[in-house]
């Protein structure tokens, strides 16, 4: 597969539309500069593929790629029509469906008091020291912006600060025209004092400003997830499957399904 720059998609692109979920994917990377785009080929492409912060969309013919051509996505969690499977399944030795959750936000939904000492606010650029601090089963929150600084400067994150510690943090992980998709870490400290609630609430009260719809993915077998979107106002869209591609084992891209 041939690697694009993230400005510089090929031109079936458009395959991908506007949706919700890890689908807004695809308009992230064009939007940002965060991710890659790739095709089996510079004219003409008949495979082509956008990725970023451990996710790919695929899309296209899967008879005109050989199985050599998916190792760039190694480890990655995988969206792609069912056509798709067999290539996917001769490209790698481990291949583990992944049966997710996708909501919708539907319902406003009111931000809990935070306790005493805790500040819940948006994010700002002046945080990105106290993001790059973030204990490091935290830190894939902000992969899909580049990095703590490239979060912190977005205007697309709200976090729960004591003494300048972020004890909860959610954002718009893949933000697109019409939907933002939210995901939210808490320090395992801190868990069970609603911190992840009132920031996701604040969060989503900013995207709907923005004109935009703010999404949920999580995974089937994640309850606390699942509760925690529910309570925020979200409500089921569609159940999906994506696909672990090994080497990398399902368990180690748990942390995504917080």
């Amino acid at each position: 597969m041939i690697q694009h720059p993230a400005d510089q998609p090929p031109a079936p692109a458009r395959v991908f539309p506007a949706a919700a979920g890890t689908a807004a994917l695809a308009e992230h990377v064009l939007g940002t500069g965060h991710g890659h785009w790739w095709s089996d080929r510079a004219e003409r492409p008949r495979v082509v593929a956008v990725s970023c912060a451990g996710h790919t969309l695929l899309a296209g013919d899967p008879t005109a790629i050989v199985p050599g051509a998916l190792a760039p996505f190694a480890g990655q969690c995988v969206e792609a029509a069912d056509r798709f499977l067999p290539a996917l399944g001769a490209a790698f030795p481990r291949l583990t469906p992944w049966e997710r959750m996708l909501y919708v936000q539907r319902v406003e939904a009111t931000a809990p008091a935070p306790p005493w000492g805790v500040t819940v606010r948006p994010v700002e650029a002046a945080d990105a020291p106290a993001l790059g601090a973030l204990d490091p089963g935290m830190a894939w929150i902000h992969a899909s912006w580049g990095g703590p600084a490239g979060l912190a400067g977005s205007g697309h994150a709200w976090g729960a600060f004591h003494k300048g510690r972020v004890l909860a943090l959610a954002c718009g992980r893949f933000t697109g025209s019409a939907y933002e998709d939210v995901a939210c870490v808490t320090h395992p400290a801190e868990r069970r004092r609603r911190l992840a609630l009132a920031c996701v609430v604040g969060l989503t009260a900013d995207i709907r400003a923005r004109g935009r719809t703010a999404s949920w993915c999580c995974s089937r077998d994640n309850r606390p997830s699942r509760l925690l979107a529910w309570t925020a106002g979200f409500r089921l869209a569609r159940e999906y499957t994506h696909y672990v591609t090994g080497p990398v084992s399902r368990a180690s891209r748990l942390p995504y399904a917080a």
